[in-house]
């Protein structure tokens, strides 16, 4: 009769260590675990399609995009797109939507490819009335270029000939075949790496020239943007203050004028180039003021790079004190209140301007736009303190000359509620005896 064989006892619960009991416990679960994994896996492996039938979806789905391209000329999975214009290829695209969802606003006004921006008639109507009526002829790139061509070929055996030859070299067939097909690419670019050869453009000695072949005028907007960032970051502030004023500035007024509105990558690109605030100031604001015909939409377009950006004090006084001398063209006062709403320290000398700038209007007999008046009330909110008693009196002057029924009270009760910067504080000494 064969043995039978014993069970093993299971040890008494009680007599296994708790360190043991955690250890067995802990392995049944993850064993349970495993093979819930196991069949999650097969489950789902299931619910995939197979490959012959995948294909056959695809073929479908390919089969009905032929159809609705042959019956209404346009494919299901490309977007509309505006046609090209003077301002280079579909500058106003919808790709730029899709790739800068997060478009921007200016100065409380929405500003980009999406929304307008908003602007009054009689402000605009008011500031009309200081433009320059004969304004100069606008230069670019190409007219520099051409200035310099001809002053070679006339000029020869003068000083000025030498000077052109070494700024208007003889190219090499090849590099100019290189930079023909560089314009090619910068014309449809969208987005991606640019050539190496236009990367090297701002190391050239003749980089102006170089540039000129790569037709700036038929670049796409996010072109103009990558341009910027390397011309900003690897030219010297008068190099690059050329740059925004021959290419940048141009083609952002164009593209205002077209569009009512600034595409999203030349808005980028005002930006970017801030990176060189000397060379923005003297390369675009400055240029746009002195130019006379700088509208209500542009100065609120480019004046919101002001308030979005940080800018050194130090630039800023500079450009204030340039615009307080210069002639006035209705623009300035944008700008000045912009730059004046940044709260920086200025030096006295700047404030000196600023109060002699308003009270250059004494004599004016045009009626002034709302936009002067706002721009002084900003002044006196934010440096009240700093001006002087004798310049208070004058501006006090001023308001009886020149009157605005809501906001000349407001600047009055400014000016006569603070004290001046002159005035000494004394301070009674109490006495110990």
């Amino acid at each position: 009769m064969p043995k039978v064989k014993k069970c093993k006892a299971e040890p008494n619960r009680a007599s296994v260590s708790l360190s043991d009991q955690i250890l067995q416990s802990h392995s049944v679960r993850s064993q349970s675990r495993t093979k819930r994994t196991h069949q999650q896996q097969a489950e789902e492996q299931e619910e995939y399609v197979d490959e012959k039938l995948s294909k056959k979806i695809l073929e479908q789905a390919r089969l009905q995009q032929e159809e609705l391209h042959t019956e209404f000329g346009l494919s299901a999975a490309e977007p509309k797109r505006s046609p090209a214009t003077v301002l280079g290829p579909n500058s106003q695209d919808v790709e730029s939507d899709e790739e800068w969802p997060e478009l921007g606003s200016a100065v409380g006004e929405e500003v980009g490819d999406v929304t307008e921006v908003e602007v009054d008639p009689e402000d605009e109507k008011a500031i009309q009335m200081f433009m320059n009526k004969n304004p100069p002829v606008r230069r670019t790139l190409a007219d520099i270029i051409m200035e310099k061509i001809t002053e070679k070929q006339t000029e020869v055996g003068t000083v000025m000939s030498e000077v052109s030859e070494a700024f208007v070299p003889q190219l090499d067939p090849r590099v100019v075949e290189v930079y023909r097909g560089v314009s090619k690419v910068l014309s449809k670019y969208r987005s991606g790496k640019l050539p190496k050869a236009f990367k090297i453009i701002p190391a050239l000695s003749n980089w102006e020239q170089v540039l000129y072949l790569t037709e700036p005028e038929n670049w796409t907007a996010a072109a103009m943007y990558q341009a910027t960032r390397i011309f900003s970051s690897n030219l010297k502030e008068r190099m690059a203050q050329r740059f925004y004023n021959l290419v940048l500035l141009p083609r952002v007024r164009d593209d205002i004028a077209e569009y009512k509105r600034l595409n999203f990558h030349l808005y980028s690109a005002l930006k970017k180039a801030l990176f060189k605030p000397g060379a923005w100031f003297k390369g675009i604001l400055i240029p746009l003021c002195e130019s006379g015909t700088c509208n209500l939409r542009e100065a609120i377009i480019i004046g919101s790079i002001i308030t979005k950006c940080s800018i050194p004090v130090l630039y800023s006084s500079a450009a204030m004190l340039k615009l307080a001398e210069m002639e006035y063209n209705g623009a300035n006062s944008i700008f000045l209140r912009l730059l004046l709403d940044k709260k920086y320290a200025l030096p006295f000398r700047v404030l000196d301007a600023l109060v002699a700038h308003f009270l250059s209007f004494r004599l004016e007999k045009r009626i002034l736009p709302v936009l002067w008046h706002q721009s002084l009330l900003t002044l006196v909110q934010r440096y009240k303190a700093d001006l002087a008693s004798e310049q208070k009196g004058e501006l006090l002057e001023l308001l009886k000359i020149q009157n605005h029924p809501q906001i000349s009270a407001e600047i009055r009760r400014e000016l006569q509620n603070t004290e001046a910067r002159d005035v000494e504080d004394v301070t009674p000494v109490m006495s110990l005896d």
